[in-house]
This record gives C-alpha cells, structure tokens and sequence, in this order.
C-alpha cells in the first residue's frame, strides 16, 4: 500500500547522502518533498501540515547541525515523527476486569467488519481466550451467514437468533439492539471470556446508522469500540473517523485492506485526527492476515527500512519446532539435504503466509521494489508440483533423475522438460552450498571459513616464491635459505644435533648416562 510514498520518500533522502553539512536550502527543499510525498498519498491536509512543520523545525535544531551524519539524522527525525502520527506506540485491547470483555465493530458497510470479526476471534482464541460471535448486522443481505461461516472457520461459536435478510428487496425485521444484549447474556451463561458484536454498517454516514450503534453501545457497554476502516477509500477517511468518533464514540481503530494498492493516506490520517490510536490491521483475504498495528514498525516499512521483527514474530508463530530441530539435526550430521527436506521446508514458509509479504518485511537493501512487484507466486506451484511428480526415491537421490524420467515428471507435473531441468540444476547447487556450510567452508563472497585460511596460504606461498630482478638481491635470499636449512634441527636447546659432544659441558662424573645416545 505505501509503495508510491516510501518510493518518494527513499528518493528524497537519497539527495542527503555524503553531505557533511546541511543549509537551509538543503532542509527547506527536503521539507518541501516530503509535503508533496504525503499529499500525493492522500494524507489529510491539517496532517501533513502539522508533519512537516515539526520536521522542519526539528531539522533546522542542534540536533541535525550537530551530528556528524545531518542526512542520517533527517530520516531518524522523519522516522519518529511518522510513529508519532500514527499512534506514538502499540496499544493493546483493554480487557475487562469481570468477564467477559464486550468489543463492538462500528464502521461503513463494505469495510470489512464481517470477515474482521472472524480474524480477530481467531486470534484471541489463539492466545487462549474463549470468544463469542454476536450477529447483530441483520440489514446487509446474507451477513449473519457469511458471520457462521467465519465463525466455522476460526473455530469460534456464533450467536444468531435471527437469520437477518437474504436479499436487497428483503426487508429487515429483526431487532440488533436485542441480538446484541442477548448475546453478551449467552456469553455469561455459556462461560465465554471475549464477546465480538458484529454491527450493520451503510453506504454512507446517516442518522439512523449512528443511532442504532449508539443504542447497541448503550445496551452492552463495551469495553472496546473499534472502528473498521477501509484503509483504501482516501481523504474521506478523516471524515468518516470523525462523524463515528462523534457519533458512537469509538476506544480504538482498525485499519482493513492494507495489502492493497491504494496509497494509504488513512493510516497516517485517521489515528492524527481522531486521537483514537490504530490497533489492528487486516492485510488479506485468509483470516490468518491479520496483526497487531506496530506505529515504529509500520513507520519502517514506509521508509523501506523493512520490519525484521514482525517476520521474526511470524516465524516463531508458524514454524514447526520439531521440524527445524530435524533440519539442524541433519545440518549437524553433514546428511543431504534432500527434495523431501526442499517440500517440508517450503510448507514451513507458506504457513508464514504470501511470499511477497514476507519479502516485503526486508530492508530496502536486500530486494528492489520492481523485483517485488514481478515476483510471480504461482512459480512456488510449479516446484511444489514438480517434486511431488517425483517418486519418493527421485526425491531422495535427484541424481537418478534421467532423461526418460525428465519427461515423466514433466508431463505429471504440466510444465516443460525445461523447468524440470532448471529446478533440479539450482536444487543441485543449494545443495553443495548446504554441503559446503556443513563442513565448516566459507560460502563464496563471503569472508571466513577454511577457504579464507586456504587463499590466505596460497598467498603466502606466493610472497615466498617471489623473484627479485637484481641478481645480487636475489643470491644474498638464496643464501639465507641456504643458512636456515643448515641450522641445527631437533630440541630447543640442541639435543637433536649430531655434532653434539656430552664432554663439552664439562658435567660431573656419570651424569652422561642420562643424556643417551
């Protein structure tokens, strides 16, 4: 989503770089990309008008004339103002004192509250919570439905007594205020910690959409109010935020569809203007596409600065602990690494989600946005298929994998003899790279390892190889080796020497017994 933004601002900064000392020009002309990067992200206006004056009046301080790197000192004076406009630090969901806590989903329809619902039990119940799902949305054709089936999916009960509208010319006759205070009742009766109440949304702000929010807030007294919004829809966020706040008076807000390509002016506008900071984000389709809003994280991820720790959070929520203490098992033992070995590996990183996701989370450095953008995920497919075309000693032992046999698995697989080709030619060098770690050598380009201590030998052999064009140099070198292969070998103190005679240390009679011969 903040492609565009962290593209203009990575640009921006770029023109800072090497310059030991910044003038006034050099701020004022970086102050004005920075305005122009945020407005042509539809970041509200008294926002970025705020943004960009601490900034400036940061960056004209002692703290930028004093450092010995001003560019640097910019990005890291940009950086924090970014987490101060987008809530300052993570805040976490209030959770009552008495059982169970009540959360109420407020928001436009089409913002995602529905499948929101589902993502956020999953995730509550992930950390050991027990949640309900009220189905209070009884305008919206087939949302009571759509609430059970996500439900089904995150394994979290629904409550819904009324079965709401099937289609757009069916008229609402349910009561939402009632579903709403019964279900924090059932909830009570059936010993469930966290309530979701999952409200109608319109089309647009109107009376008697606050009205109806306001009177389920007033019949459940919530401890959360989240407001979902469509992080997509623009300057209009600022708006909507503001008439919820106003109307129901929402606790804390939720950012939907930030995998899209929209340019995310409501992220950094919403938690500025309403004061409510932003405390999820939903970032796909899967209910497992959803986190806790990080503001230093996100502020980052804008800066191209990546986001190790939310990948790391990930791994060690998905990753399979007996798996990777397999694979360090085997790393340890110097066994193969194997195509079985390639699949499980594989099934390990697609738990963690998309691809591009996960490559999206590293700095700027390690992968350019245009490699990003044309990363094709259904390749990850086409090589799945291809080992699993395989049978279990192919995979195993690659090496039997002949000509006839290409074909086959070609043809079981649906690609060409060529990927095949290709797959089983980079399996083959990842697997001399993992042979090479094993046994302690140095992966190439990289300083260390025993081929470090192999180059530094051939280099020390060829200093004493070295030849001299003055003659005379080159005889008084030959002759000093000449001298050092005569000198004495064996003992420090000589006893190897054959020329050695015991009576010449003038020892006391029968001490030369001891020494031998």
């Amino acid at each position: 989503m903040f492609n565009s933004l962290s593209d203009r601002l990575t640009s921006t900064f770029k023109n800072l770089r090497g310059k030991g000392r910044l003038s006034e020009a050099d701020i004022d002309g970086t102050v004005r990309e920075i305005r122009r990067a945020l407005l042509d992200a539809d970041v509200a206006v008294s926002v970025v008008r705020a943004f960009v004056a601490q900034v400036k009046e940061r960056a004209l301080g002692e703290e930028v004339s004093a450092s010995l790197n001003p560019g640097q000192q910019i990005v890291k004076i940009v950086n924090e103002e970014l987490v101060g406009i987008l809530g300052g630090e993570t805040r976490r969901l209030n959770l009552a004192k008495v059982a169970p806590t009540v959360i109420m989903l407020a928001g436009l329809q089409g913002a995602g509250k529905t499948t929101l619902a589902g993502k956020l039990a999953k995730h509550l119940k992930a950390q050991g919570h027990t949640p309900l799902l009220v189905a209070c949305d009884l305008q919206r054709p087939n949302a009571v439905k759509q609430l059970q089936v996500n439900g089904e999916r995150a394994g979290v009960p629904v409550y819904a007594p009324h079965p709401g509208v099937s289609s757009e010319f069916e008229a609402a006759t349910g009561d939402p205020v009632a579903v709403a205070r019964d279900g924090v009742a059932e909830a009570k009766a059936k010993l469930h910690d966290v309530v979701i109440v999952d409200t109608a949304g319109r089309l647009g702000i109107d009376t008697e959409m606050m009205e109806q929010a306001a009177n389920i807030r007033a019949a459940v007294n919530p401890d959360e109010v989240l407001f979902v919004i469509d992080a997509m829809i623009g300057q209009d966020a600022v708006n909507t935020a503001q008439a919820f706040n106003d109307g129901v008076g929402v606790t804390g807000v939720v950012l939907t569809k930030l995998d899209g390509d929209a340019r995310g002016g409501a992220a950094l506008s919403v938690a500025s203007v309403t004061g409510k900071p932003v405390m999820y984000a939903s970032t796909g389709e899967n209910l497992d596409d959803f986190e806790i809003f990080h503001p230093d994280r996100m502020a980052s991820r804008i800066l191209d600065m990546g986001d190790i720790l939310t990948l790391i959070e990930q791994a060690e929520a998905n990753w399979d602990k007996g798996e990777a203490e397999r694979m360090a098992k085997k790393f340890a033992d110097r066994e193969d690494f194997t195509l079985e070995d390639f699949l499980a590996q594989m099934a390990q990183i697609r738990k963690m989600g998309s691809m591009k996701k996960i490559l999206g989370m590293m700095p700027g450095s390690q992968i350019s946005r245009q490699q990003l953008e044309q990363f094709d995920e259904s390749q990850m497919d086409r090589i799945e298929a291809i080992v699993r075309s395989m049978t279990p000693h192919e995979r195993v032992a690659p090496k039997i994998i002949n000509g006839s046999r290409r074909a086959r698995i070609a043809k079981g697989s649906g690609v060409h003899v060529s990927e095949v080709n290709s797959m089983l030619e980079r399996f083959g060098e990842a697997q001399k790279m993992m042979k090479k770690l094993a046994s302690g050598g140095a992966i190439p380009g990289m300083p260390g390892g025993r081929g470090g201590a192999k180059k530094a030998a051939k280099s020390n052999a060829k200093k004493k190889q070295q030849k001299f064009g003055n003659p005379a140099k080159a005889a008084q070198l030959a002759a000093a080796e000449a001298n050092k292969a005569k000198a004495p070998s064996g003992a420090a103190f000589g006893a190897g020497n054959k020329d050695f005679d015991p009576a010449d240390l003038n020892l006391p009679k029968g001490f030369e017994k001891f020494l031998g011969k």
